[in-house]
């Protein structure tokens, strides 16, 4: 990056003025960093490429094997190829660290041949993965992972030409959990019969968990092993390319969940204690240790450190065609105590002795080469404190994302339906959450994820409904409690996805109220996969009343993206609170909330900016939504003008109902 960066961020956000040293600090140390890595000229993608120099790599005559284990005294490589003798090999030392082994024979090592590297330390003979392993597998006899040699498929890549749209509309999916059957979904399954849904859904971006290869499933994928290893779990890698390049030629772009901010603390599966030390890879003692989660805390001060993590990177982009990333875990790198218990209702509370402003400069590391491999790449954080700058580009002084997650509307919602009656339900508090974000900076709005529906949590839908999705989502059963849900679920996806960001996130199913929370199989449940799959089959069904949702979502994904209201901000028209009104325009659209349980106004005033001719072009009410057919889609309301010189018309505004009105 030749471009000089400059601190712009107190121009961005004046309030940033008392911290601008901080600011200035934050692009030294990147910059310093920067140089220190790649010296002058050097490109960043340049540098990430561990991967093609460590790990295995087949010559003309034989295979090459190299491993960075600094502290090893001896390194060994064994496996079927040798009987499992683990002196056979031994790996020659080079200098930094470096082990490298010849193997005879292109065909010495064949696909499906398991092997480990044999780590010699303190007099101690330690059993470890290979680093760069790029498929790892659970023995079925003895329990033990190990690597397995990849069978080295060309793929012929179709998408050349593929270009993610603008305005991301993620669907958030799971591939192991995606199959209707009590069973470990494939790449293949997804392939065939989640990506068609997906794209009749109009969503344009799909965000994969659990694709770093991890020793627990029960994880969520979030307790990484081996981070250059799709999960062997869903089939090969040639599967999960295949899986990729299926998405591109639909216009659907594909994200991976990187891990990147902790990892398994297990020595026998991943990166701890690989060559006998704890501090390889991690801080050593108490900072090392996530005390929540029990993993591992990467040293983003030691170059090797940087090596890997960016090298990671590039592999899943170039070797997958993955599009972009998003990052897990952000807010725990951030800070030293990781956010655990922080408000962050002062912003000292983000430029303190507190910040880890080493895993700052990797994040701002990763973002460049992200851009750099690909300028159209999708960068996410995850980060519920709100970090200034968080996705301010690098040249203005900012940290590189593109958008991060509104992590407080699920709160929100959760709070507002689990602690408050609906008459209680405060509008001017809902909309300033719901449109609170900081200056120039992007967000994801979403109402719930993947982290609102597994077991011990619940989904918006199944806190509305409870028990009585059970007995009553047919159409035919007369249920207040079933009519209540159907309604608030709409109306709160609506408002959400059309306020809190400038793209849209859903988890797979939670489209049209999936039932069921999921719980992984683990002891507590016999070991059952019930509840860790999609009924997909339930918004099929004619006579379920989960098919009005799952046409309603569609009808909304349709309405924002083809008209591209995402990129239009919010302006408020009208907040009442004894009437439960929000009313808001979006160019030449007007969205109507009328959230009051049982009052249904006739001749509701509504304001717009433009004068003219409006009609309906969604109602939640319609019947096909699963509503009463309270509003004529037919009629055309003619603005008038007001004594305070406002534009407007009146219009019926039935009990929990939302509509969107367009000029024409």
């Amino acid at each position: 990056m030749a471009t000089k960066l400059e601190n712009n961020m107190t121009k961005i956000d004046p309030y940033l003025e008392p911290y601008k040293s901080d600011l200035d600090l934050r692009i030294n140390l990147y910059s310093n960093k920067r140089r220190e890595l790649l010296g002058n000229g050097r490109s960043l993608s340049k540098f990430a490429e561990g991967h093609k120099y460590f790990g295995f790599h087949q010559t003309r005559t034989g295979w090459v094997y190299r491993e960075w284990a600094p502290a090893a005294e001896e390194m060994y490589l064994t496996g079927d190829f040798n009987n499992w003798d683990i002196y056979a090999n031994p790996m020659e030392r080079l200098e930094n660290g470096v082990f490298e082994v010849f193997i005879k024979g292109k065909n010495t090592l064949k696909s499906g041949q398991k092997v480990q590297a044999i780590v010699k330390h303190n007099g101690q003979i330690l059993r470890r993965i290979p680093l760069y392993a790029t498929r790892v597998v659970q023995d079925e006899n003895t329990y033990l992972w190990c690597a397995e040699i990849e069978e080295n498929r060309p793929f012929n890549w179709t998408d050349k030409n593929f270009k993610r749209q603008e305005t991301p509309f993620i669907y958030e999916c799971h591939i192991g959990m995606a199959q209707e059957e009590g069973s470990v979904g494939s790449y293949k399954q997804f392939t065939q019969n989640v990506l068609p849904r997906i794209k009749e859904l109009g969503y344009n971006t799909i965000q994969i968990m659990a694709i770093m290869e991890h020793p627990y499933y029960g994880s969520f994928g979030y307790q990484v092993s081996n981070f250059f290893a799709a999960s062997s779990r869903y089939g090969d890698s040639y599967n999960l390319k295949e899986l990729i390049n299926t998405a591109h030629s639909m216009g659907i772009a594909v994200l991976l969940d990187v891990v990147h901010s902790h990892a398994v603390s297990n020595t026998n599966e991943g990166l701890n204690e690989f060559d006998g030390t704890v501090y390889q890879f991690f801080h050593i003692g108490s900072k090392g240790d996530h005390s929540a989660w029990g993993t591992k805390l990467f040293n983003y001060g030691k170059n090797e450190v940087l090596h890997f993590l960016l090298s990671n990177l590039k592999y899943w982009m170039e070797t997958f065609h993955f599009d972009g990333f998003r990052f897990d875990g952000v807010t725990s790198m951030l800070y030293h105590d990781h956010g655990l218990g922080s408000a962050f209702t002062d912003y000292s509370m983000y430029f303190s002795m507190n910040t880890d402003t080493e895993a700052v400069t990797y994040l701002q590391l990763a973002n460049e080469l992200i851009h750099e491999i690909n300028p159209n790449a999708l960068t996410i954080a995850e980060d519920m404190s709100g970090m200034p700058g968080m996705c301010v580009p690098l040249k203005d002084g900012g940290i590189g994302f593109d958008y991060r997650l509104s992590m407080g509307l699920p709160d929100l919602w959760i709070k507002l339906i689990k602690e408050y009656t609906d008459e209680n339900w405060d509008m001017a508090k809902l909309w300033y959450e719901l449109i609170s974000r900081r200056e120039a900076e992007k967000a994801i709005g979403y109402c719930e994820s993947h982290d609102q529906a597994l077991v011990g949590d619940k989904t918006i839908m199944f806190r509305l409904c409870d028990a009585e999705m059970y007995t009553a989502m047919n159409k035919e059963s007369q249920s207040a409690v079933i009519d209540r849900g159907i309604a608030l679920h709409k109306m709160i996806r609506l408002i959400t996805a059309s306020c809190a960001g400038e793209g849209y996130l859903n988890f797979m199913g939670n489209e049209f109220g999936h039932p069921e929370w999921i719980d992984f199989p683990r002891e507590g449940n016999g070991w059952s996969y019930h509840y860790c799959r999609r009924q997909w089959s339930l918004a099929d069904k004619d006579y379920l009343r989960y098919k009005g949702l799952n046409e309603f979502d569609k009808a909304m994904v349709s309405l924002l993206k083809d008209n591209d209201l995402l990129s239009e901000n919010p302006v408020n028209r009208w907040l009442h609170q004894d009437d439960k009104i929000i009313i808001y325009t979006k160019g030449d659209f007007v969205f109507a909330f009328n959230f009051h349980p049982e009052k249904s106004f006739e001749g509701y005033f509504v304001p717009v900016e433009f004068e003219g001719e409006y009609k309906v072009v969604l109602s939640s009410d319609e019947e096909r939504f699963g509503g009463f057919s309270r509003i004529d889609l037919d009629t055309v309301y003619e603005t008038f003008k007001t004594p305070i010189d406002w534009y407007g018309f009146k219009c019926y505004l039935p009990s929990r109902t939302a509509i969107v009105l367009k000029k024409i």
